[in-house]
């Protein structure tokens, strides 16, 4: 021990490389990190793509990656991560009430518990650590999954909210809701990460180091989701961009859950509109969508009415909102983790008019070997908030195989349950590398199954034709399309080039 009583153990935060000194000892070292494993399969044509977390010099310089005990962080404070009555006995708390000193435990139980996903804040006693802030991080079940990933939200804001409020210098972060609460690591890591960064950019000026204290379990994970987040430059960013998962939060990092949006109207009496589209629009601001709440009366009666044919249009619409918005509530609540792992449909950059890319990879698609009431609620997931505005899609039909064939009758009910907004603000679908099969059966499709469709299908049979509608670097092509683009059109390029 030092003269002033400070602990060998102890670890200065100021001795720590930071985020972005780090990225040269992590090229070195992780070999297993996710962007690294995909840079070299990316071409020279993605140069531009921006993501929703920008690189920021400043905020990584301000960023920890620390494989250790959080409690023997010399910072202003450290998290100890508790259940509501702050006895919990897990790794990290153990250690701090350990090297805390016996004062620690009188001085909880004068706090009374905490709720899950607040935060309440006691001194570090023995810690090198001023402070300690203790938060409780909710259980997870799949089921509540909406309510969980707000309350372990809730956990990371709180925290940062204590850190300016007492201006804090530096924080020592444990990783929050313990393998006891179930909490699936990669999820609970993604909402860390972003909250803090969201906290960071808006409310985190005066605060100068915060430290992600790891486990050699979780390190690795936090390794490969933190440059989605904390870019260090604009190659990571632009690589990131596909990895992001499709909820990525407000303006805070909060997750975002549209059905639980109230907007009070100026008239809300008032539900009368001559305009067809608008009335639709505004009565999905109305609160609640059951029967009772709308004052629609029998809805058995209704539905037999939608049977026998003897119900208005708007009925219709209104009868399709509320089937669709439970089939949203459905894929908000499901894990889906393993539909995203397939990485079959992302979010790109923009076409030449300025409108979305989707991106759809059929031979990401094992047609035979996943759930596909799960793939339809995972698409709903990440498309709803997209078709809010215009946008296109493409298909790459590349090398897929009978397996990745999606069957007409799941088209058609995918078609017939997608908000009308989904159809609407649909501009172009951009077919790529069709084959004969596949045009005839496109054409079957858009012609007697669904209406509205047909003219807008484009047949792409080559990329530099599709390069004629969104430009070369605001789309990210997976590297296998190129390679079959080039193998098999670079005659007709060598044609065409010796023809100029």
């Amino acid at each position: 021990m030092d003269p002033l009583g400070a602990r060998s153990q102890f670890v200065e935060v100021q001795s720590l490389y930071t985020w972005d000194q780090l990225q040269g000892v992590q090229d070195e070292v992780d070999g297993e990190n996710l962007l690294r494993e995909e840079e070299d399969n990316l071409t020279n044509h993605v140069n531009s793509l921006t993501s929703p977390f920008p690189f920021r010099q400043d905020l990584n310089s301000k960023i920890v990656l620390f494989n250790g005990d959080v409690a023997f962080l010399n910072c202003t404070a450290i998290v100890n991560t508790s259940n509501e009555t702050l006895t919990d006995k897990n790794p990290v708390s153990d250690s701090i009430h350990r090297n805390a000193g016996p004062e620690l435990r009188d001085e909880l139980l004068k706090l009374k518990g905490c709720r899950t996903g607040e935060a309440k804040m006691t001194e570090g006693f023995n810690l090198a650590a001023r402070f300690i802030v203790h938060t409780v991080g909710p259980k997870y079940k799949a089921k509540y999954r909406t309510a969980a990933e707000s309350s372990l939200y809730s956990c990371y804001r709180n925290v940062m909210q204590f850190a300016k409020e007492h201006a804090m210098v530096s924080v020592g972060l444990c990783v929050v809701s313990t393998v006891k609460r179930a909490y699936p690591l990669e999820d609970a890591t993604h909402i860390a990460l972003r909250t803090v960064r969201r906290f960071l950019e808006n409310h985190g000026e005066n605060i100068e180091t915060v430290v992600f204290a790891v486990s050699d379990v979780e390190e690795p994970v936090y390794r490969k989701l933190m440059p989605l987040y904390y870019p260090r430059s604009k190659k990571e960013e632009r690589i990131g961009l596909p990895f992001l998962p499709a909820d990525i939060g407000n303006s805070e990092g909060e997750p975002v859950v549209p059905e639980r949006q109230i907007r009070i109207a100026e008239k809300p009496g008032n539900l009368e509109d001559d305009s067809g589209d608008d009335s639709l629009e505004s009565d999905l601001g109305l609160v609640g969508n059951h029967a009772f709440a709308r004052m629609e009366g029998d809805v058995d009666k209704q539905r037999k009415l939608i049977l026998q044919g003897q119900i208005s249009e708007a009925a219709q619409q209104k009868q399709h909102q509320r089937n669709y918005n439970r089939w949203l509530c459905r894929a908000r609540a499901e894990d889906l983790s393993d539909i995203a792992a397939l990485k079959a449909l992302y979010q790109t950059g923009v076409d030449i008019c300025g409108r979305t890319v989707m991106v759809i990879v059929g031979r990401n698609i094992p047609v035979t070997l996943i759930d596909m009431e799960k793939a339809l609620l995972y698409f709903i997931h990440v498309m709803d908030h997209i078709t809010v505005k215009e946008y296109v899609m493409v298909y790459f039909h590349t090398l897929t195989g009978e397996h990745n064939h999606l069957d007409t009758d799941f088209l058609k009910k995918l078609y017939d349950i997608v908000d009308a907004k989904f159809k609407k603000n649909l501009r172009a679908f951009y077919f790529v590398h069709p084959t004969f099969r596949s045009k005839v059966s496109t054409w079957f499709f858009s012609t007697f199954s669904v209406s509205g469709l047909k003219e807008k299908v484009h047949h792409i049979e080559n990329l530099q034709q599709l390069f004629t509608c969104i430009h070369p670097e605001q789309i990210d092509i997976p590297p296998f399309v190129m390679e079959y683009d080039s193998r098999v059109n670079s005659p007709y390029y060598s044609a065409q080039s010796s023809g100029l």
